[in-house]
Formats: structure tokens, sequence, C-alpha cells
């Protein structure tokens, strides 16, 4: 009995488990960089901060715990404003961030890259603008990309063509330009392939597998047209002016005939 007694007060007196520093970084500087107009994310404050995860519950709206620590965050159309802080990254543990269907701006944070266990990146329907980040494929374990429905800029990184788990990309209806990766619109082997619905609504963006660019001149077909109108206009004119020379060429012989036949003597 002494025993249990002592169990229990040993127990009592050990601190409760608090989250990893890490993660309390991550939420507290995301929920800083975020505006939360409807007030969404009441319960995002510094204390719950220091304790969000008990094991596999979680405390904060949105996030999901495995182990203690916060392996998802899903804030989806929450009509949050603000941007992404780049200390997101400090949620080393996270699978999933899906921020989707909001109106976030500003640019997608290069730091992102040192998730380097985030299997799931949506943050499509946003504001989002600037360049996708190339260090993006640092993240090796990255199976779905959703960027689409935002103002992004610059060109689709040639390398996150090396995402090998990649099976889900979307960034169309953006602001991109320049010609689509060959190891995105036309993956080899067994790799996923995406389709024009991925790249589509990018108006400077072109490549396989979307269809050719019409040209903002005039078309292949009317300048064939116009080449051979002028060709056979110059034709008919060429053909119309020899035919006037020899018509006025005639008429002088003819002329010259008659003089020369009134010159010659009678027999």
């Amino acid at each position: 009995m002494g025993l249990l007694i002592l169990f229990l007060l040993t127990c009592a007196a050990l601190p409760l488990a608090s989250s990893d520093p890490n993660d309390e970084a991550c939420l507290s500087h995301l929920s800083q960089s975020l505006k939360d107009p409807l007030k969404n994310l009441q319960n995002w404050t510094k204390s719950t901060f220091a304790n969000p995860c008990s094991g596999f519950t979680s405390y904060l709206p949105g996030a999901t715990c495995n182990n203690g620590r916060i392996y998802k965050l899903s804030l989806t159309n929450l009509s949050l404003q603000g941007s992404i802080s780049p200390f997101l990254s400090n949620c080393t543990n996270l699978q999933s961030l899906d921020l989707s269907s909001n109106s976030i701006s500003g640019p997608i944070p290069q730091d992102l890259q040192y998730l380097v266990n985030l299997a799931v990146l949506n943050l499509s329907s946003n504001r989002l603008e600037g360049e996708i980040p190339p260090q993006l494929t640092l993240c090796a374990y990255l199976n779905v990309i959703d960027l689409h429905d935002n103002l992004l800029t610059g060109q689709i990184p040639q390398q996150l063509g090396l995402l090998a788990r990649l099976s889900a990309f979307d960034v169309s209806y953006n602001k991109l330009s320049g010609p689509i990766p060959a190891s995105l619109g036309n993956r080899s082997g067994n790799l996923p392939r995406f389709n024009a619905t991925s790249f589509e609504g990018n108006k400077d963006l072109y490549g396989y597998p979307l269809p050719p660019m019409k040209s903002k001149g005039l078309s292949v077909l009317a300048i064939v047209g116009i080449g051979l109108g002028s060709g056979l206009a110059s034709l008919v004119l060429s053909f119309t002016g020899v035919c006037i020379w020899l018509k006025i060429t005639e008429e002088k012989m003819a002329a010259e005939e008659g003089k020369i036949s009134q010159l010659m003597p009678d027999y």
C-alpha cells in the first residue's frame, strides 16, 4: 500500500507534458501572420500553443496530432487573410498542409523545404503571388501539390518533375508563363501523368499537354492564302501586261507595214 501511495505521489509531482518547442514556434508565428476576421481560430492562443497535443488529441481547431506532435493542419474555407509564415517549417513532423479556399496573399515560403515529411500541400484558391519555389523538390514525400486559382507568376520549376511520389499536380488558373517541363507534362515510365486541366488558365504557359497556342497575328493559313492571292494577282497582272505589250507591238508592226506598202511603186 505504501508503495502505491509513493507511486501516485511521484506521478503527481511530474510536470505536465508540453509541446515540442518547434511546434510551439510554428503555431505561434503562423497565428501572427494570419488574419482571422471571422474569429474562426479563437482557440489559437499562446497558452494552447504551449500544449496543443495530448498524444493523438488536439486542442487546436484544424490541427491533428500524432504522438504529441502536430502532423496535419487543415484550415480551409475560413476567410483567412494575411500571409504564410516561413516559421511554418518548424512543424517538422507535418505531413499535410491545407490552407485552401481562403484569401491568403504573399509568396509561398521557400522554407517549406524543411518540411521533409510533407506529403500533401494544398494552397489552392487563395491570392498567393510570386514564383513556385523550386526548393519544394526537397520535400521528397510530396504526392499532392495543389496551387490552382492563385496569382503565381514565372515558370514551373523543372525540378518538381523529380518528385517520384507526385500523383496529383495542379497549377491551373494562375499567371504562369513559359514551357511546361517535360518532366511534368510528358512523364515516362510508371509515373502518374497530368493532363491539360492541371495547367489550363495560364495565358502564357505552353507545351504538352496543352493545345498549341493560337497565333496573336495572322494564322498560317491566312498567311499562305495571302501569299497565294498576291502571287495569283501578280501573275494576272503580268499576263495582262504581256497581252497589252503584244497588242501594241502588233499594231505598230501593222502600221509600219502600211507605210512601207505606200512607199513601194506600182508595177
